[in-house]
């Protein structure tokens, strides 16, 4: 269903064909965008600086007329472009040292805003670090000079700046949104989807005074009000998306409910020799709950390194078999996954559970017979890589799904086994805490489940920063390790050396390594341009102990354990986030012998503050809202898999952590009510309108 605010720009006042070309280019194609093109930029007339009052030292904004406008050379052939304004207190000179071209833009008449320093060159000069045209002489005023003292996009006493291109300055947007915007307003009351009732248990304000407030902010406040409902609606709507994600996935067709009989639950607990932790039990609990109910479980189980996940999602897989099923976990390495076999064989021994594997490498006869084991139900738990999702490969009864490091699969990956019939409970595991905010963002679709606490004597990795001329000294520190039988990942951030980076390249540290600081040594370099079995039979050797110290890039950084590695060198680890430096240093310390983690910056890194984090607390959930914090939530958007990245320009996770949550509530019990919006075909058709072909994946019916 089309609406009035789908018009193409093109019709609206002000525009035609050739000015659409260019806001075409800016991703505004119809009335509906422009209206959604908001200011940048906010400037209170009550910090606007008088020019008469602009003194030297100051650092001011000033709002002014031009008058007068040109570039004057200079001696030494630098050339200044200057530009005399004026407001109703005076005239005051601006400069732009270097940057003649400004004189193409700027006419006398024009009316612009000026922020920068006041510094005395013949007399007081602006010189602006940033300036917006407020209005284009000629933009409707009678003659040159005389530009309004205020448009459409100035009541009251804010000054709005729009996101504009050299195509499409400032004036032509202030110009155009002002002719159009009681139109755009007027039509946009059509798609207010919140009640009154709704807007004021969530303390919001009506759409259409958001987005006047937006562009004709009357205070400062109203446009942090306006943005405040502009962000809830695209924290709602990705909730919404998620939301029918997960009423599909768990409740659309029926789950199958899972008897415990605790033969096998009993067994296990009884034979461990230590106790799960408050936190393993407390998420077994919700684990269990899904289970054991007709609702089909769909969630994530996140953790530290070393939280128990693993355990965790054995003692789930028990109660598959337990009811009669098998249970599925698939990991991302074939390496992970025989790790994997072989500690739950060593943790089901003596008990009635059959453990088998599937992996890629495994061929001929050996694959035939593990594939009649899973087919016939003889194999209770099956460990495997993406094997399992091949075809050809057919279980007897799948009841349960695990999937290990869940990000280092796509979507159609992970989700291949779970559609399967019967429908199989799923639990995705992610060993990269992420902060509960990112987590409703990024997962809406999944239940979420915590172990925020580590196994008792578990000694964590000591992290400490060293500066660049320390080097020779942590060398030192690993050969001694070294000596003492232990083993050591050496990380660089590149593969090679760049004529564009002065960084230490793994290549390059390789060669050096092995001839000086660590002569002598079995030293492997690993990289990602190696071949998958190269790659593998490195971590082998790794593995086992015949390679004592591996030279890396970041493909260590979901690895497998090595109890024997206690020490990791990170070379210029600036440049890496912190939650990937906490990944990486997951990987040593995982016997018991603790670990020491040592992160050189580079020489003009200046990061050491940020650094800081890592070697203050090992709390991945603390660095992870620390990460978060610093790098803002378009990084971690960016390097999202899940398939329907939040595309946020208002909301922001962190800030607005309160409207998430009630956004996700919001949308959740709406699709519990109305799964397919029947009901709601308002909000239906915003969604569609808003996320396009991804809304439509996660039809019903």
């Amino acid at each position: 269903m089309r609406g009035l605010l789908d018009k193409p720009v093109q019709f609206l006042k002000g525009v035609g064909p050739r000015r659409a070309e260019s806001l075409a280019r800016m991703g505004i194609l119809n009335a509906r965008d422009l209206l959604y093109h908001v200011p940048r930029r906010y400037d209170d007339a009550s910090t606007i600086t008088p020019v008469a009052l602009a003194q030297v030292g100051m650092d001011v904004t000033a709002v002014g007329v031009v008058r007068n406008q040109g570039v004057v050379p200079t001696r030494s052939g630098l050339r200044i472009f200057q530009a005399v304004i004026q407001d109703d207190s005076g005239i005051i000179t601006c400069a732009w040292p270097g940057q003649p071209w400004i004189e193409r833009n700027m006419r006398v008449g024009d009316r612009i805003l000026v922020t920068g320093p006041v510094r005395f060159f013949h007399g007081r000069q602006i010189q602006p670090r940033e300036h917006t045209l407020l209005e284009r002489a000629d933009a409707g005023s009678k003659s040159p000079g005389t530009a309004s003292r205020s448009t459409p996009s100035e009541t009251g006493t804010i000054f709005v700046t729009y996101p504009a291109s050299e195509e499409l300055p400032q004036w032509i947007f202030r110009r155009v949104i002002g002719q159009n915007l009681d139109w755009l307003l007027r039509h946009v009351r059509e798609e207010e989807y919140l009640s009154a009732t709704a807007r004021g248990e969530l303390g919001l304000t009506e759409l259409s005074a958001a987005l006047e407030a937006c562009h004709r902010p009357r205070s400062m406040n109203d446009k942090d009000t306006a943005r405040r409902r502009l962000a809830f609606d695209e924290l709602f709507f990705l909730q919404l998306l998620q939301a029918r994600e997960r009423y599909r996935a768990t409740r659309e067709r029926p789950g199958i409910v899972f008897t415990r009989t605790n033969a096998l639950i009993r067994a296990l607990h009884d034979s461990l020799p230590f106790t799960l932790t408050g936190a393993q039990v407390g998420v077994l609990r919700e684990i269990y709950a899904d289970m054991t109910s007709s609702r089909r479980m769909n969630r994530m189980l996140q953790g530290d390194v070393g939280s128990g996940k693993t355990l965790v999602a054995l003692f789930a897989m028990l109660l598959a078999v337990e009811g009669g099923y098998q249970a599925a976990l698939m990991a991302p390495t074939e390496i992970l996954a025989e790790q994997h076999t072989a500690r739950i064989s060593d943790l089901l021994d003596g008990l009635p559970c059959e453990v088998g594997t599937l992996v890629g490498s495994v061929t001929g006869g050996r694959r035939e017979r593990a594939r009649a084991r899973v087919a016939s139900g003889e194999a209770d738990v099956v460990v495997g890589t993406h094997a399992l999702i091949q075809e050809g490969v057919e279980f007897h009864a799948l009841g349960l799904v695990v999937v290990d490091e869940q990000q280092r699969f796509g979507v159609r990956q992970r989700m291949a086994l779970a559609e399967r019939e019967p429908r199989p409970d799923v639990l995705v595991m992610s060993a990269t805490p992420i902060p509960r905010s990112l987590a409703m963002a990024l997962h809406g679709d999944l239940d979420l489940s915590t172990i925020h606490e580590l196994p008792p004597g578990r000694r964590p990795v000591v992290t400490r920063l060293a500066g660049h001329h320390e080097r020779g000294d942590v060398f030192r520190q690993v050969a001694e390790r070294l000596e003492r039988g232990q083993q050591a990942y050496i990380v660089y951030p590149l593969i090679e050396e760049s004529e564009k980076a002065d960084l230490r390249a793994a290549e390059t540290e390789f060669a050096r390594l092995g001839k000086e600081d660590l002569a002598g040594r079995k030293l492997a370099l690993l990289h990602g341009r190696l071949g998958g079995e190269e790659k593998d039979g490195i971590m082998r050797a790794f593995l086992a102990g015949e390679i004592e110290v591996l030279v890396s890039t970041t493909v260590i950084e979901v690895g497998i354990d090595v109890a024997n590695a206690t020490v990791m060198v990170i070379e210029n680890a600036e440049r890496f986030g912190l939650s990937q430096l906490h990944q990486l240093r997951g990987r040593i310390g995982r016997g018991d012998q603790g670990g020491l983690c040592v992160l050189i910056p580079g020489a003009e890194a200046g990061a050491t503050e940020r650094l800081e984090v890592l070697a203050r607390t090992t709390d991945g959930f603390e660095v992870a809202a620390e990460d978060l914090r610093i790098r803002g939530q378009g990084d971690f958007f960016g390097a999202d898999q899940h398939g329907h990245g939040p595309d946020l320009r208002f909301a922001d996770i962190v800030e607005h952590e309160d409207l998430l949550a009630l956004a996700r509530d919001r949308a959740r019990g709406l699709v519990d009510e109305d799964p397919g919006l029947k009901h709601n075909a308002l909000v239906g058709m915003l969604l569609d309108r808003r996320y396009g072909d991804r809304s439509k994946l996660f039809e019903f019916g």
